[in-house]
């Protein structure tokens, strides 16, 4: 997109040389402006890409949390029941010794 806009303001420069100092001057403030929008645009992409890749970023750190929090409970669940199974088995083994 530069290199047109450079290309362009060359191809103008050119043909400005048989043109009236004023007409040339309001081409250059016009070919300004034109490099000036086309920063603040490139600038402004820039900008909206920087926030989506934070907010992608921050989604997922989000879904890893989430991941980490189901892991634990079923971890903790699978503790529980292990306990369980090791408490009734005692109980099973003393009633056999009666």
């Amino acid at each position: 997109m530069r290199k047109l806009i450079i290309a362009s303001m060359a191809a103008a420069a050119f043909s400005l040389a048989a043109c009236s100092e004023k007409a040339q001057q309001e081409t250059s403030e016009a070919g300004a402006a034109v490099a000036d929008d086309a920063a603040a645009a490139g600038d402004a992409v820039a900008d909206g890409a920087a926030e989506a890749a934070d907010a992608t970023a921050a989604a997922a750190k989000d879904a890893g949390n989430a991941v980490e929090g189901t892991v634990n409970a079923a971890g903790d669940a699978a503790a529980a029941a292990g306990d369980k199974v090791k408490e009734e088995t005692a109980k099973a083994e003393a009633n056999d010794k009666k």
